[in-house]
């Protein structure tokens, strides 16, 4: 699974600063696949 590697990646490189990176990211990806068809989505656009 890509999440357990990306993990191992982390622990094995030492790169813990690319971590708040990809978790803003996934959180930005699922924000715009959750508000795709409602009424909300106008907005959020905007504001990016």
């Amino acid at each position: 699974m890509i999440l357990i590697e990306l993990i191992k990646f982390f622990l094995n490189r030492k790169k813990y600063w690319l971590l708040p990176i990809v978790l803003v990211l996934a959180l930005l990806g699922g924000l715009v696949v959750m508000t795709q068809g409602s009424v909300v989505a106008p907005f959020i656009y905007t504001m990016f």
